[in-house]
């Protein structure tokens, strides 16, 4: 029975995959008019719930955004998906249009791989529409930074290069009294012979 498997299987190698040359399509490299990646996982046909996952990943600065203030919406909107570098598993150089970061949106909530796909999809439009609404461009609010910096101190990378209220160059920990400008802080009472505090 093995043996007329394997035969089986040789005379398909043998007869039918030259056929497959008719299907051969030359590799183009993607443009700039396609910047989306895509990701996905497969286990050669077997059944994996991870398989429906899409994953989609794109460079900040191949996006239809109008100028640096919708840039700088977007990477607020994004939040956690946006990295300065691109994603360890998102099949981008490191370096490659790396002008603004990347942005990376993954689902696995639907059955089908391609409502996770389609949820993807309609979920960077959704960001990119609205960073190029002028109705409010939240120039007052920083990009939060702090999932970069758990990531930094998980790998344990050296020292992270924060200037929070004048702290330069410390490890992750929380701010502290010492960190605040002194010109912010009340005046401390002080404390005469007696027990009420003396007030300047």
């Amino acid at each position: 029975m093995q043996q007329r498997q394997n035969l089986h299987y040789l005379r398909l190698i043998e007869h039918e995959m030259p056929k497959l040359v008719a299907f051969r399509k030359p590799f183009v490299p993607p443009t700039s008019e396609t910047p989306l990646v895509v990701r996905s996982i497969s286990y050669g046909g077997e059944e994996h719930p991870v398989t429906v996952k899409r994953a989609l990943t794109v460079a900040v600065s191949q996006l239809p955004l109008k100028d640096k203030s919708a840039i700088y919406k977007f990477r607020l909107l994004a939040g956690v998906r946006w990295t300065p570098t691109p994603p360890k598993d998102s099949g981008i150089k490191l370096g490659e249009n790396a002008e603004h970061g990347y942005v990376k949106i993954s689902c696995e909530d639907f059955p089908e791989p391609a409502m996770n796909l389609k949820w993807v999809s309609d979920r960077l439009d959704d960001l990119i529409n609205e960073a190029n609404n002028d109705s409010d461009r939240f120039k007052d609010i920083p990009v939060d930074r702090r999932h970069l910096e758990a990531r930094a101190a998980k790998a344990k990378k050296g020292k992270l290069k924060r200037d929070i209220a004048g702290g330069v160059g410390r490890y992750a920990s929380p701010p502290s009294i010492k960190d605040f400008p002194k010109s912010w802080l009340p005046d401390r009472p002080r404390m005469s012979s007696g027990t009420e505090p003396v007030h300047r």
